[in-house]
C-alpha cells in the first residue's frame, strides 16, 4: 500500500497521486463511493470495467422467466 496526500484546492478536496498511480492520457475519471471507500475509474476504461464485472456473476445468475405473464399488483401499495 502507498500513501497519498490530501489537500484543499479552493473549495474542493484533492489528492496528490504518487507517480505509480497516475492516470496517463486521461482527462476525466468516474468517481464511485461505496461504504466510505472512494474508487476512481478512468472514463475511457469504464466499459472494460463493466464487462469484466459481468464475469463475476455465477453461470446460473440469469434465471429465465416468462415476461408475457403480468404480475398482479396491490393497488393500495
Amino acid at each position: 500500500m502507498t500513501l497519498a496526500k490530501l489537500f484543499k484546492n479552493g473549495r474542493s478536496q484533492a489528492v496528490r497521486l504518487p507517480k505509480g498511480y497516475r492516470f496517463e492520457n486521461e482527462d476525466e475519471v468516474i468517481i464511485k463511493k461505496i461504504e466510505g471507500i472512494v474508487v476512481l475509474i478512468p472514463k475511457s476504461r469504464l466499459m472494460d470495467a463493466f464487462t469484466q464485472s459481468l464475469d463475476e456473476f455465477p453461470e446460473d445468475f440469469a434465471i429465465e422467466r416468462n415476461a408475457d405473464t403480468p404480475q398482479e399488483r396491490n393497488p393500495e401499495l
